[in-house]
């Protein structure tokens, strides 16, 4: 009896336990529904509705607009605002209103330094970003897709993928071969090397007696990509130049020679289409057959240059690139687009899906769907902005021959400057291959480097026009960089003002 009753007690107390333990789920169950609903309406900001995305959007619009209404009214360099603090607040604990923020970006951003996107920036290459490609970027940004693996988004892939293919087909490349869209010159080099590394097979024990060869004139990117790659024991030869700063081909060989007689083994040779100081040209046949005899892998860095094959004449200028294992392109520079815009391709696609393809449990799901290669079996890159759509966007609306005309326009531009310029008694480090001149101002008494940075730094104090300048075997050399969709004679004539001007302030009387 006793235990009969302690069980119904028990199964009361049990019972309310559980009602107990209901009511207090529940409870907590309404709370934290009430705390997500709560966050919800708080955090709606992010996601603004449409009439808020007209009021940001007219107000970013109207700022790009006056932006590039007033860009050519402007000067293209600005030495002073290098000490304005303003941007370096680290203070995000509120939000502003849009057009405090574009003032703050007016103020702060828009002057100090290099205005890239002027016509008048003759300096360094890239510069302008056509307008048409922040399009691209903003409905890349808008719809967000993912465009690193098929599954995820067929069409980004395609477009990628079929950008690839016309730039293969443009550097000369048939069936079997592949490539990605890179940020830029950098990454495409690294993943040329890497592919190179393993496509050769070439193992850590070796590395100290791998050997590759390129010129003076090669990018520091390429430096760095070596490094990175693991690479940093093997030797690297700068090979001699002719006059014109190309890889002599007989050196070349007499190195390899040399290498191979002391065990050495040659890997590979780097080849500049359009080198960075100059824009040489580096003879691509010749070296491909050295490479070939050799068995050495051949990487053509045509990131400036690369492009420039849409004219015919310098398809036949770089004939032999169709030969190279790997080739670097950036659409950024010869095609104009925004910074962060590189390709690299590899003749034999399957050498570059064996350095990068990785397979991992979590995306399991992607597997057997994919009617393409996938942008990250093919590139160190897994999380990777929809580049494609930047350089597709422009192709489709403006075609080819406006691309062409463009480029075409900046290599008479070149000529007219070279012609101009030595009518100012400067005098060509070398015949310009490209649209990039080397050129400098030797005087009668005096040292010429000193002279010539004394008259580069009062060319950046007038800052109307923007130049840069390199340094060629101990000389200080100016650089005339043309590049930029929007610089046309005009800039080029206000250039030559420039120099008239502060020519006469040093005492020098000009011919013209």
């Amino acid at each position: 009896m006793i235990v009969t009753g302690l069980i119904i007690i028990s199964g009361i107390s049990i019972i309310a336990f559980c009602i107990l333990i209901y009511t207090f789920t529940s409870m907590s169950n309404s709370r934290l529904i009430a705390d997500i609903r709560a966050l919800q309406e708080s955090s709606k900001v992010l996601d603004p509705d449409n009439e808020s995305r007209k009021v940001s959007g007219n107000e970013v619009i109207n700022y790009a607009n006056d932006f590039l209404g007033k860009i050519d009214e402007r000067t293209t360099f600005i030495q002073s605002g290098y000490d304005d603090t303003a941007l370096s607040d680290t203070d995000f604990s509120k939000g502003h209103d849009v057009s405090d923020v574009l003032q703050l970006l007016k103020d702060h951003m828009e002057a100090p330094g290099i205005n890239t996107a002027h016509g008048g920036h003759l300096g360094y290459i890239p510069g302008g970003g056509l307008y048409a490609a922040a399009l691209g970027d903003y409905i890349a940004d808008i719809t967000n897709k993912y465009a690193g693996v098929f599954y995820a988004s067929p069409g980004a892939v395609r477009i990628e993928n079929a950008l690839i293919e016309w730039t293969g087909k443009l550097v000369g490349y048939e069936q079997g071969f592949g490539g990605n869209l890179t940020s830029g010159g950098s990454i495409a080099n690294l993943v040329a090397i890497t592919t190179a590394r393993d496509a050769k097979q070439v193992k850590a024990k070796d590395f100290h007696r791998l050997v590759i060869y390129t010129t003076p004139q090669a990018h520091h990117c390429i430096d760095k990509a070596i490094i990175i790659a693991g690479l940093r024991e093997s030797i690297v030869w700068r090979v001699a130049m002719d006059g014109n700063y190309r890889m002599d081909v007989a050196a070349l060989e007499q190195l390899i020679t040399e290498d191979l007689e002391e065990g050495n083994i040659p890997f590979m040779v780097i080849a500049n289409a359009g080198s960075t100081d100059v824009g040489a040209i580096d003879p691509l046949q010749q070296i491909s057959e050295v490479a070939k005899k050799y068995d050495m892998w051949m990487h053509v860095d045509g990131a400036y240059g690369g492009y420039f094959m849409l004219l015919d004449e310098y398809k036949q200028k770089m004939k032999g690139i169709e030969q190279a294992d790997s080739v670097v392109l950036d659409p950024h520079k010869g095609m104009f687009l925004p910074y962060g815009t590189g390709i690299v391709l590899v003749k034999q696609l399957h050498h570059l899906q064996n350095a990068f393809r990785y397979e991992a449990s979590y995306m399991q799901d992607t597997v057997g769907v994919a009617a393409g290669i996938s942008p990250a079996d093919v590139s160190p890159e897994l999380s990777k902005h929809f580049r494609g759509m930047r350089m597709w966007l422009p192709l489709k609306l403006y075609g080819e021959q406006a691309f062409k005309d463009c480029l075409q326009e900046k290599i008479l531009l070149t000529q007219y400057f070279c012609e101009e310029i030595q009518k100012l008694g400067f005098e060509l480090v070398c015949q310009p291959e490209l649209s990039v001149a080397a050129y400098r101002f030797v005087p009668k008494e005096g040292d010429a480097n000193e002279f010539n940075k004394r008259l580069l730094e009062m060319m950046h104090a007038d800052g109307d026009i923007f130049i840069s300048s390199t340094n060629l075997g101990g000389m200080y050399v100016l650089r005339f960089a043309c590049l930029s969709f929007r610089t046309h004679i005009e800039h080029v004539d206000r250039l030559l003002q420039m120099f008239k001007r502060a020519l006469k302030e040093m005492g020098v009387t000009t011919q013209k």
